[in-house]
C-alpha cells in the first residue's frame, strides 16, 4: 500500500517504476491530501495506471454526526474489512480516535471491539489513511490541517501490532506529511509489559495511556484476560520506566463497573498504587454493551470516585462524554454494518 511508504520510500518506489523523482513527490502530496485517483490532475495516465492497484480507497462506508460536533466513521478497506474511528471537538483542538486492528484478541469484557476476535492487523498506511480521510472531511481548505491530536484508542490493541503502529507514528510525525507532534499523540494499551519497555527504548515520546480498570489483580482478572499474564505491579513498573525515559506523565484509564471496581476499597487501593507517581487517572463511565452484560456505576458514584482520588493525592477527572446522541461504544458501528452485510 502506497501510504505505508515515507516520502523518500515513495520516491524510490516511483523511480523503480521508471518515472522521475518529481512524480513521487506529486504522488505523495496527492496521498496526504486524500485525493481519489480521479481527482489527481497533475500525473499522467500511464503513471496512474501503474500505481492504481496500490492506491488507497479513501472511502467512508458510513458516518454519524452528533449535535456536539462529534463524528463517528466506519471506513471500508480495500479487502472489504470495516474499521471505525471518532472525530471529537475540544477547546484545544480536534482529536481523532483511530483503530489499529480489525477486531481485537485481548477479550476485555467491557469492550465491544473484541466481540468478533482479531481478524488482522492494520498496516501503518491503513492507520494513516483514517487520519487523512477525517482530515479531508473536516478541513475548510486544502492546506488546513483539521486534525490536531490523534489517539490510538479505537478497535485493537496497538502494542499487539507494534511494528505497524510505530511506523504509523513516524509517518504521522513526519514534517513531509501531516506533521503531528508526538506530544499530540496518545497510545492506549491494556498493558503488554515488554512492549512498554521497548516503546520507551525505541525513543517514542507520545502520551502513554494504560487501560487499568482495576485496583488489584484479582478484580482485573475478572474483566481483562491480559491480567493473567502481567500483574498491575509489573505494568506500573514499566510505566515508571517510560516516565524516566521520556519525562511524559502516564495516564491510567479506569472504567467504572457497578459492584466490580467502584467501592471504597478500590479507591484506597488505587490511591496507594499511584500516589507519588506523576500520572493522571481518567475515570470513564461505562458504555453498555449488551453482549457483555456489565452495568455502569452511575454519575454520582463516578464523580465521587474521582473526587476521592483527588483528596487522596492522585490527579483524576471524569472523561467528558461526547456524541451520546449518535450512540454506541467503540465497535458498535462496525458491528451493525457487519450484521447488515450478513443479513443480505
Amino acid at each position: 500500500m502506497l501510504l505505508d511508504f515515507s516520502k523518500e520510500e515513495l520516491i524510490d518506489y516511483v523511480v523503480k517504476l521508471g518515472f522521475p523523482k518529481f512524480r513521487g513527490s506529486q504522488l505523495f502530496d496527492a496521498l496526504i491530501q486524500g485525493k481519489r485517483l480521479d481527482e489527481i490532475t497533475n500525473l499522467p495516465k500511464n503513471f496512474l495506471d501503474k500505481i492504481k492497484d496500490e492506491y488507497p480507497n479513501f472511502y467512508i462506508e458510513k458516518k454519524l454526526e452528533s449535535k456536539d460536533g462529534t463524528k463517528k466513521y466506519a471506513y471500508r478497506l480495500k479487502d472489504g474489512q470495516i474499521i471505525e474511528g471518532v472525530f471529537m471537538k475540544y477547546k484545544y483542538g480536534n482529536t481523532l480516535c483511530v483503530s489499529t486492528q480489525v477486531g481485537c484478541r485481548m477479550g476485555c469484557k467491557f469492550c465491544a471491539s473484541g466481540l468478533f476476535g482479531l481478524t488482522r492487523n492494520l498496516t501503518a498506511g491503513e492507520i494513516l489513511e483514517q487520519v487523512i480521510i477525517a482530515n479531508k472531511d473536516n478541513r475548510k481548505s486544502l492546506d488546513e490541517r483539521a486534525i490536531t491530536n490523534v489517539v490510538l484508542m479505537g478497535s485493537g490493541e496497538p502494542l499487539d501490532n507494534y511494528e505497524n503502529v510505530t511506523k504509523f507514528i513516524k509517518l504521522l510525525n513526519s514534517e513531509d506529511g501531516l506533521n503531528i507532534s508526538q506530544r499530540n499523540i496518545s497510545i492506549s494499551t491494556c498493558g503488554l509489559v515488554p512492549y512498554i519497555y521497548k516503546f520507551a527504548d525505541d525513543g517514542f515520546t507520545v502520551t502513554l495511556t494504560i487501560s487499568l480498570h482495576a485496583s488489584n489483580d484479582e478484580v482485573r482478572k475478572k474483566t481483562m484476560p491480559i491480567a493473567n499474564k502481567y500483574s498491575i505491579k509489573e505494568i506500573i513498573d514499566a510505566c515508571k520506566y517510560y516516565f524516566k525515559k521520556t519525562g511524559r506523565r502516564v495516564v491510567f484509564e479506569y472504567t467504572l463497573v457497578k459492584d466490580v471496581n467502584d467501592k471504597e476499597i478500590h479507591i484506597k487501593e488505587l490511591s496507594n498504587l499511584l500516589k507519588g507517581f506523576p500520572c493522571h487517572v481518567n475515570i470513564i463511565p461505562l458504555n453498555f454493551v449488551k453482549e457483555r452484560g456489565l452495568l455502569a456505576s452511575g454519575d454520582k458514584a463516578t464523580y465521587n470516585f474521582a473526587e476521592s482520588l483527588v483528596k487522596n493525592g492522585v490527579s483524576a477527572t471524569v472523561r467528558r462524554t461526547l456524541g451520546s446522541d449518535i450512540g454506541g461504544a467503540c465497535g458498535q458501528l462496525r458491528n451493525s454494518l457487519i450484521k447488515n452485510n450478513n443479513s443480505n
